[in-house]
């Protein structure tokens, strides 16, 4: 049985058991990873709608405008929240944490039977608080307090790392690797890069003989399968550009065609997804394999928010049906469930006691989901964006990156 075999049954013993996975499921496990006013509306019901959105969010913003403060520095603590927009289209912000960029998915075709999936990236431009389309990069990661992006151009794998000053619009440096890089990202407190190297784009995409999204047409792009290219990984001073480039080999059964390294919660070590238990593998800045950390032994790569910030709780899976949506979080010493939170998918700490999550709609598409607001110990769910459509792999649905502010 191959890998696309196994994820199959996968999904279909998962769909058995529960009435909704996570939204992007099937894309984590097999190819993952890891601002202006509402315009006013004629029908009585949209001008509801749009007033509440504005009472929201349109306050919030313009309180820091006359005073010169980027959008960043709005409101700090505060919330931040358009449920009428999706995509976004202006600041979404929850306590320290803000949506710094989001992206959509295509597919460029090469050849009949050949591809690369491309995203395009909308970042926040700090100046206006909206974001804005740019087709430069072909990876973006924001360091925290949103000065700074690291870039990729489009051909991957690349050969330089931009540092994008994020007020201006233009790239500040250049860091030169002697390896291609196809993926990139900042390590907690920002001083760091890793930026993990490929002998080919990870994004390439073949036609598949298969109906892979269940529309009835074989007429689906996707990756190979069990031919991961990764050669290893960089990590590299922000500040000075150097580093050192580590060679990692696994099995490429073990791996997604895209399995981009990161660091660690205390950015001490970086860490490898896997495909198969034991499902995360550790390394120190030297390539060398490594026990995983006390308090991250139950963090898993597909579960995006991980560790709570101050390292009491980590962020478990799906735990809802279908009445209500909810996700578990466990101890992160036992792996034993603490307690359950709203939400269908946990993409984001804002602090100890709140999470940016997915939701649905109890009994909607799985797939027709919204940013919202979490709180431990409380029902209250407090919508940030408006709900995404289509299903999983669409075109046009939108992937957040969220930073610290």
């Amino acid at each position: 049985m191959n890998v696309d075999e196994l994820v199959r049954d996968s999904l279909r013993e998962q769909a058995a058991e529960q009435s909704a996975l996570g939204p992007g499921f099937a894309e984590r496990v097999l190819t993952v990873r890891r601002r202006r006013r509402t315009r006013a509306l004629a029908s009585a019901a949209a001008a509801t709608a749009a007033v509440v959105a504005v009472a929201v969010a349109v306050p919030l913003l313009d309180s820091g405008k006359d005073d010169g403060r980027l959008a960043s520095e709005m409101n700090p603590g505060d919330i931040v929240a358009h449920p009428d927009q999706t995509p976004p289209r202006d600041l979404i912000a929850a306590g320290d944490v803000a949506l710094a960029a989001y992206y959509t998915w295509s597919n460029v075709k090469q050849t009949d039977d050949r591809g690369v999936a491309v995203r395009t990236y909308r970042l926040l431009d700090q100046k206006t608080g909206t974001y804005v389309k740019t087709t430069k990069w072909s990876v973006i990661d924001v360091a925290p307090g949103m000065r700074t992006a690291a870039v990729l151009e489009k051909d991957l794998p690349a050969k330089r790392i931009g540092l994008l000053n994020l007020l201006t619009g233009e790239v500040e440096r250049w860091i030169p690797v002697d390896r291609g890089v196809a993926g990139v990202e900042f390590s907690p407190d920002g001083s760091k890069l890793v930026a993990t190297t490929y002998s080919k784009n990870p994004d390439l995409r073949y036609k598949a003989d298969y109906d892979s999204d269940g529309d009835g047409k074989k007429n689906d792009w996707m990756p190979q399968y069990g031919q991961s290219n990764r050669t290893g990984f960089y990590v590299l001073d922000v500040d000075s550009g150097k580093g050192s480039w580590s060679e990692v080999t696994y099995n490429s059964d073990d791996l997604n065609v895209r399995q981009d390294f990161a660091f660690s919660h205390d950015g001490k070590l970086v860490y490898s997804g896997l495909t198969t238990s034991p499902h995360m593998q550790y390394y120190d800045f030297a390539g060398n394999e490594v026990a995983k950390p006390a308090n991250e032994g139950y963090v898993h790569w597909f579960n995006d928010a991980g560790l709570s910030p101050g390292g009491k709780l980590v962020a478990g899976g799906y735990a809802g049906n279908n009445k209500k949506s909810a996700s578990e979080l466990l101890d992160p010493y036992t792996g034993k469930r603490v307690t359950k939170v709203n939400g269908q998918q946990l993409l984001a700490w804002v602090d100890d006691k709140r999470l940016i999550a997915w939701d649905i709609t109890p009994g909607s598409n799985e797939f027709h989901n919204r940013l919202v607001l979490v709180t431990i110990g409380s029902d209250k769910v407090v919508p940030l964006s408006g709900f995404r459509k289509g299903n999983d792999g669409a075109a046009g649905r939108w992937t957040p990156l969220f930073a610290e502010r």
